[in-house]
């Protein structure tokens, strides 16, 4: 699909009816990508235990369903191009539901690491999409509110995902938890396609042609700012959800032996990202893309530092603020991708998220090397490391997007 000329576009105006149910619609998108997506993240250890394998191999639950995305995602804003952005978005959420049932009926580990691989590739349809058909359909003015909201919609599903399924299986087994996440995955993929209009700023573009996407890829990646925001993506995901797979085995052993849903109620920090996210886009035109995200990135550090020290309440503090800064930083860089690149609007986004769910697959299953062979300290510095790399690059920016 090409984008129309920027005198023909016709945009959803900040304010208008239209421009709510957009929003909201890519809300619910938000929503339910990342509570199916997530939704295992507390129940590590249940897996662990219940198919006998290793803190490493359990995260395997997500990090093969993040890797999946990431590859689908990289192929989803071309597909997109002739089978239409809500098509697209729509399917992947409905279909990504009943394979998150099939899991809860599933008592093979093999298996259901297939079922997660699947459930992650069908969900790659939505966050590349999502923000391409942000990019094109809402008025310039809007666009970091509405990309505000939909990434609220997506710290809001990681937080009920993982809240939610610790709840269920403390008081009855992961299997009840997966199901009622499946059910709610479809309810949101019919309040979507209810509300969400059709795309009016771009035209179909038939059949599949791999050189135009080919050079819509290599052009974006010829822009340095543009790299920055991918290794950004990567950097910070990747130590974000690192924290959160090992932090469930950190708090469930001594001192602290927390049970299954005092885990799980860890992840309503989720309402912090859920704040910031929301503030980061509202005041990004006025102080400063690169310095808010810098902001964000030094947040989210020092949550890292604080939640290494000893004591339940340093590591809840910590995670707090590493959920409020990191979603301060992604708000930023995923709205910035779509105004620094000035054509395949898609294809530029698809690159982010490809960096971004690279980093959560490959560092999420890689820091259960360094849980095994050094504890939460060597999670601790793994991550660390990372975020003080985004954070030189998110200065770095400052020159580089000019």
């Amino acid at each position: 699909m090409q984008p129309a000329p920027p005198s023909a576009a016709q945009y959803y105006e900040r304010g208008t009816p239209a421009y709510r149910r957009v929003s909201f619609a890519l809300f619910l998108a938000g929503y339910a990508t990342f509570s199916l997506l997530y939704c295992v993240q507390p129940m590590l250890p249940a897996f662990a235990d219940h198919f006998g394998v290793s803190p490493a191999e359990s995260s395997l639950a997500l990090s093969l369903s993040t890797g999946a995305l990431a590859i689908a995602i990289f192929g989803a804003a071309a597909v997109s191009e002739g089978f239409g952005r809500r098509a697209l978005m729509g399917f992947g959420v409905a279909a990504a539901a009943v394979l998150n049932l099939l899991t809860a009926v599933c008592d093979n580990w093999h298996l259901l690491l297939v079922i997660r691989a699947l459930e992650g590739f069908v969900l790659g349809g939505v966050p590349a999409v999502a923000m391409a058909y942000l990019a094109e359909e809402i008025s310039p003015k809007g666009l970091a509110q509405a990309m505000g909201l939909y990434v609220t919609g997506n710290a809001f599903g990681g937080m009920s995902g993982r809240v939610i399924t610790g709840f269920i299986a403390e008081y009855f087994s992961w299997r009840p938890a997966l199901g009622v996440l499946g059910l709610i995955g479809l309810l949101a993929a019919i309040g979507f396609w209810l509300l969400l209009p059709p795309s009016r700023n771009f035209v179909r573009r038939p059949g599949f042609d791999p050189l135009y996407h080919a050079k819509a890829w290599a052009g974006h990646l010829r822009n340095p700012a543009l790299l920055s925001l991918f290794a950004v993506g990567f950097l910070s995901m990747g130590a974000f959800v690192t924290i959160y797979n090992y932090a469930g085995f950190h708090l469930m052993a001594a001192p602290y032996n927390l049970n299954q849903t005092q885990i799980g109620l860890m992840f309503t920090v989720y309402m912090f990202g859920m704040a910031s996210s929301s503030l980061a886009g509202s005041i990004a035109d006025r102080w400063g893309r690169w310095r808010v995200m810098a902001v964000g990135l030094v947040i989210a550090l020092s949550g890292i530092m604080l939640g290494s020290l000893a004591g339940i309440w340093n590591a809840l503090a910590g995670v707090s603020l590493l959920t409020f800064g990191f979603f301060i930083a992604h708000t930023i860089a995923s709205g910035w991708v779509g105004r620094l690149a000035q054509h395949s609007k898609g294809h530029a986004s698809s690159l982010y998220l490809l960096a971004y769910y690279l980093g959560s697959s490959i560092v999420g299953s890689a820091g259960g090397w360094f849980w095994s062979h050094g504890g939460w300290g060597a999670v601790v510095g793994l991550t660390g490391v990372m975020f003080a790399t985004a954070l030189g690059l998110a200065v770095l920016l400052r020159r580089l997007a000019r």
